[in-house]
Formats: C-alpha cells, structure tokens, sequence
C-alpha cells in the first residue's frame, strides 16, 4: 500500500542580517558616534532626529497602556486578580529597588571610587546643578501620589503622563469587567482598536535607527569622549555594578523562576539597543510590552507590571544614586558612618519614587536625597554633571531589563506564564 508523502512545512525565510532592526540599530549607533567625534558640531546638529523619534514612540504609548490595561481587566473573571497582581508587582519592585540601593552602597564602599580626588566643595560651581536642586525641592511623596490622578481624562492622555494613564485605564477597565454583557460592544470595539495600533508601533520602530544615529551623533558631539576619561573610574564602577546586579541578582531570580538572564537579554537585544542609543528607556515601552506577551506573560499582567514598573521598579537608578552619593562624599573628604549611609539609603527609597516620571528623574533625584542627607555636599553633584548622561544610558538598560524580568516574574507567580510559549520566543 501506498502512503501518501505529506508536503513539509515552509519554513518562513529568514531575514538577512542587515535587515534585522537591532543590526541596523547597531549600525546606527556606531556611525553616529564616529560623526559625533570626527564632526561634534555636525553630530550637535542631528539632535531633532533623536529627539523627533522619542516623540513620535511616546505618542503611541498611552493608547498603547490604554488599550492593553483595560482589555486585559475587562477579560478578567475575577476582579480581586487585579488587586493581587498589584500587590505582588509592588512587592516585587520594593525587594529588589532595595536590593539595587544595598548593592549600590556595597560596591561605592569596596571600590571607592571617588577617593583621592581631595576637592574642596567651596571650589566648586553650585549654579550648575541649582535647577536640578529647585526640581528636587518641587517634589515630594505627597505631590507625587496627587499627580497619579489626572485633571480631566483627555489631560492625562494629552500630556502623555504614565502613571495618569495607568490609573485611568485601570478603573476604565474594572468599570468594564462590571457593567458585563452591556459593555460587550465596547470591549469588542477595544479589542479591534488594539491590533492596528500595535501594528502603528512596528510601523514608527523601523525608524529607529534613525533616532539612534542622530541621539549617539549628539551625545558624543556635544560631551565628547574626553568628558568620560577624566571621571572613568566613577563610570566604570557604575557599568560594573549595574552588570553584577542584571546577571548576578536579576540572574539568580530568573533561574529560579524557570529561565535564563542571558535568553531574556538576546530576546529584548532590539530594545535594548534602542534604549542605549537614546538613554531613554520610555522610547522601548511600547514594544516591549509586546514582546513580553509573545513570550507567554498574560496581557493582563503585563499590562498592569511594566507600565507600573517605570516609575516604581528603578533598578539602575537606584544603583546611581548610592554610587554617587558615596563618590561624591569621598571625592569632597565628608566621612559617612554606618548610620549616615543607613539614612541615605532610607531616603533613597523614599525620593526615587516621589521623583518618578520627571524628566531627568536620576540626578534630579539624587538631588532630592542629597538635599535631605546634611553630610554630602549637594554641590557636588556638579562633578559628575558632565558623565551623568553616560551613566544615564545604562541607567536606563538596567531599568529596562529589571521591568522585563518583573513581568515575567509575576506572571509566573499568578500561574498567568506559558513556559513553552515563553521558550519558543526565546529560542526564535
């Protein structure tokens, strides 16, 4: 008897090298740094570029969290999931916000990076970080809580404001869980939107490596490589430290949790370059998000995890600030004690969140911290000015990656984590 031979499966081509995004991404970032030292004024020039592109992602990203947050509620059958969830990301994020501080003021106290610079804090130019200080000032746990609630509806989604949006889209969302079989047209139409508007963030990602040129052009223009030299020892203890924290903590999490830092890391290698290209970790939001559900995260936890993840889960900035603050306190001869670090630790803890989803969020909140802690001279925070957009970069890789692990993460401890779908997104 004859069996019939079945056809096999096309296999869908693979792209060509230069083709895929974090190529042309990389290719991207490299000519731009090569114009921006060969041609600073040229490379100053290509800002609008950066600029242009960050605008046009941070456009898509509240009807990006809109969409994903009350879609994902309104499916839920049981809306007391909603509370767990958040109580568990929170948790998450507290642990290891901390953890990052404790690891920050570790590796500052090992490697002291600042010490033997002898600077005199009188010498040094205060007016350089006074804005920065007088923002620090402005904000405040309070302040920051009452900015969660937006003025009117469209203002949250006007001015784009994260956490504005969140908190809209969440009670949008159990509003539709609630009101059932009346609200099925609404969530249907919701539904429909989202797929065209995920379809828009692949659309504007193909022009990132335009972005990423023009941002490293103008970085590298504008503070040059010399800037970094003169401080490398501060920059490098910062990169090393962000480094032991992403493969050695973050690591040792995602190991126990069924997966590997290292498959994570390649999975989000598009964004991650993004990110370094522009020090702006906002400017991947919308993607990863999407990426962290193709890899088998419910769209219901990572809806509600990563957005809420920008402003509470900031690993890297976390880790700046303690490195910092001791640099600075060695650089400028100001002993701390045990409980002097103990205190600036606590209020780390404190200002990082009231100073979240501010522009410059990492100095201006270690102005914040160091304004509280009367041992470190503020006026030091003029000595790192120059290398803190360096430092800004990885800053916001670790941010990134610590949202990308807490998701997965969270999803796994509400058994809302498809392993297998989770390995094959990880293996492709």
């Amino acid at each position: 008897m004859l069996v019939p031979r079945v056809p096999r499966a096309i296999a869908a081509p693979r792209k060509p090298h230069f083709a895929r995004t974090y190529v042309q991404v990389l290719a991207a970032i490299v000519l731009g740094a090569a114009i921006g030292y060969l041609y600073p004024e040229t490379g100053q020039s290509l800002k609008p570029l950066g600029d242009a592109f960050i605008k046009v992602v941070k456009m898509i990203i509240a009807p990006v969290i809109f969409l994903t947050i009350a879609t994902g509620i309104a499916g839920m059958s049981d809306l007391q999931k909603v509370g767990r969830v958040a109580a568990k990301a929170m948790v998450y994020f507290l642990t290891f916000s901390t953890l990052a501080l404790v690891v920050g003021l570790i590796v500052a106290n090992i490697v002291q990076p600042g010490a033997g610079l002898n600077i005199d804090p009188a010498s040094l130019d205060v007016q350089a970080v006074k804005g920065y200080v007088a923002t620090a000032h402005e904000q405040s746990v309070t302040s920051f809580l009452m900015n969660i609630i937006p003025s009117t509806i469209a203002s949250a989604f006007a001015e784009g404001d994260i956490l504005q949006v969140l908190f809209f889209s969440v009670l949008f969302g159990i509003a539709l869980a609630m009101t059932g079989e009346t609200s099925r047209p609404v969530v249907t139409f919701l539904q429909a939107l989202t797929a065209p508007i995920f379809k828009l963030v692949g659309i504007l990602m193909k022009a990132a490596p335009i972005g990423a040129f023009g941002a490293m052009a103008f970085t590298i223009g504008k503070y040059g490589i010399g800037s970094v030299a003169n401080l490398a020892i501060l920059v490098a203890t910062f990169y090393l430290t962000a480094f032991l924290f992403v493969f050695g903590v973050l690591g040792a999490v995602c190991r126990y949790n069924g997966f590997s830092i290292f498959s994570l890391v390649r999975y989000i290698k598009d964004e991650l370059l993004l990110v370094l290209a522009t020090s702006s970790s906002e400017a991947a939001l919308p993607s990863l998000m999407e990426k962290m559900e193709k890899a088998g995260a419910a769209r219901s936890v990572v809806s509600l995890v990563i957005p809420t993840g920008y402003s509470f889960n900031l690993d890297g900035t976390n880790i700046y600030m303690t490195i910092a603050a001791l640099f600075i306190a060695q650089a400028t001869n100001t002993d701390l004690s045990i409980a002097d670090q103990i205190l600036l630790l606590l209020i780390a803890m404190l200002s990082s969140k009231g100073a979240a989803g501010v522009t410059g969020a990492g100095f201006i909140t270690l102005a914040a911290t160091l304004s509280v802690v009367p041992s470190v001279p503020v006026a030091g925070m003029a000595l790192i000015l120059g290398v803190d957009r360096f430092m800004s970069e990885c800053r916001a890789l670790t941010n990134l990656v610590g949202n990308a692990v807490a998701s997965l993460v969270v999803a796994r401890w509400e058994g809302e984590l498809d392993q297998s779908r989770m390995e094959a997104a990880f293996r492709d």
